[in-house]
């Protein structure tokens, strides 16, 4: 497979190359899922949110479907969560599940790099998307990796109340969208996602009863990823969960809270009074962990005040320019084969418009997916040999006090001051800035 990220993240000087693989790691205490399939059935095709599965079939990638289940355990805390993230949970209750995963991989086992993307599926518009797949497609099937999305959550498989206003998107969840499909899916509820999503892992990795979801591939590195609300849940994971499960490799994080996801359900997966106002990544993490922060993640959700020096196992990285959600991650990259023509488009200020949800003014066209691109590759360097992302500059934000939030200092164009620099910041043509757009919810 061809091993050249994308334009913009090769002119970032930020794309890692393909090194030697490690031993896999030791067998993990979860317990292992009975997976199921090829899924048919229903209305024939995979329920998601996502870039065309068109673009597979050209890059000699294949799409199936899963279902996986057993039983899940619930974790608790077993004292007071800190700020410091060194969470201790247990285990409490445990109760039957049957979840899908959706797997992206290679077709055959030779053009296969031996790492695995397992995504937390995000669930913030009330039906799932792959948010991270969703902006870096195309360096996954660049690198020869496989890609997993994971149903984690309850609401992903039976629906919630907290759904976006698109057309053909119904509530319900996965049962509700193709009940066929759908009718075995069953989920206990959120304080056992997280254990689903361990379980996931294992599967993945070839350790779950029934059928290998991967095929014949054989899986080298299991990397954990999630934007948004699924970063919230993540951020809980590393600091509570992935010391007892020792499922994943690595993770990478993208668009965090403050603070992290309570054990249970919340709206939106926000924090509550169980979780800390402010957590950083435990330092004693024995994974790497790459964060990636927007200009929005800033100032909206005080990212900023969960900032913390860059160790051997931590990496943060701001993008200067980029918005939680922009005109790539809404509409073009859904089509983006990775030939540049979604590089000319956001290139252009003139193409600039509210994007397919009407927003009132011309949404964010900045570099977030190619960024963030080079992270996928560097997080896969840094499980593979122990070899670092670069450390990088965090953007200047003034002074802020408990009851005033961040606010970015800008320069003369109104573009952020350090982070992450971009050809489109450092030369610029528009104003590009994380700020919400005075349309709908999600614009």
């Amino acid at each position: 497979m061809c091993c050249v990220a994308s334009a913009l993240a090769v002119a970032l000087g930020l794309v890692g190359m393909p090194t030697v693989a490690v031993a896999a790691p030791a067998a993990s205490s979860v317990s292992e899922p009975t997976v199921q399939g090829p899924v048919t059935g229903g209305t024939g095709t995979t329920t998601i949110v996502g870039p065309s599965q068109d673009l597979l079939a050209t890059n000699g990638y294949v799409a199936n479907e899963y279902f996986f289940g057993g039983t899940a355990t619930a974790y608790q805390p077993a004292k007071t969560l800190g700020a410091d993230g060194r969470w201790k949970f247990e285990a409490s209750t445990t109760a039957p599940y049957t979840s899908r995963m959706i797997v992206y991989r290679p077709e055959r086992s030779k053009d296969f790099n031996g790492t695995v993307y397992v995504e937390w599926l995000n669930l913030t518009a009330g039906f799932e998307t792959s948010a991270v797949y969703s902006l870096v497609h195309n360096e996954v099937m660049r690198e020869g990796a496989a890609w997993i999305g994971v149903s984690a959550q309850a609401g992903g498989v039976q629906g919630t109340d907290a759904v976006v206003d698109v057309a053909g998107a119904p509530p319900g969840g996965l049962k509700a969208t193709d009940p066929a499909r759908y009718e075995a899916l069953t989920h206990p509820g959120d304080l056992y996602s997280f254990d689903v999503f361990s379980q996931a892992g294992v599967a993945a990795a070839g350790g779950g009863k029934g059928v290998k979801p991967l095929g014949t591939l054989e899986p080298k590195r299991l990397i954990a990823i999630g934007k948004s609300q699924s970063a919230f849940r993540l951020v809980s994971y590393v600091n509570g969960v992935q010391p007892i499960a020792d499922v994943y490799d690595g993770f990478l994080i993208s668009s965090r809270h403050r603070s992290g996801a309570p054990l249970g359900p919340t709206a939106f997966g926000l924090p509550d009074d169980t979780v800390p106002e402010t957590v950083i990544i435990r330092t004693d993490s024995d994974v790497p962990v790459l964060v990636v922060q927007t200009e929005t993640d800033l100032e909206q959700f005080q990212s900023t005040r969960a900032r913390q020096p860059d160790t051997k196992r931590f990496r943060l990285w701001e993008i200067a320019g980029s918005a939680h959600a922009d005109t790539y991650a809404g509409s073009i990259g859904f089509t983006d084969t990775g030939d540049g023509a979604a590089e000319r488009s956001i290139l252009d200020p003139a193409a600039a418009n509210g994007g397919p949800l009407g927003c009132a003014v011309p949404i964010n066209s900045g570099p977030g997916f190619a960024v963030l691109s080079a992270s996928l590759s560097h997080v896969d360097t840094w499980v593979r040999n122990g070899t670092a992302p670069p450390k990088a500059p965090r953007i200047k934000v003034g002074a802020t006090t408990r009851s005033t939030a961040p606010k970015i200092v800008r320069d003369a164009h109104g573009n952020a001051v350090g982070g992450i620099r971009t050809p489109l910041v450092d030369v610029p043509l528009a104003t590009l800035t994380g700020d919400r757009n005075p349309g709908g919810t999600f614009c």
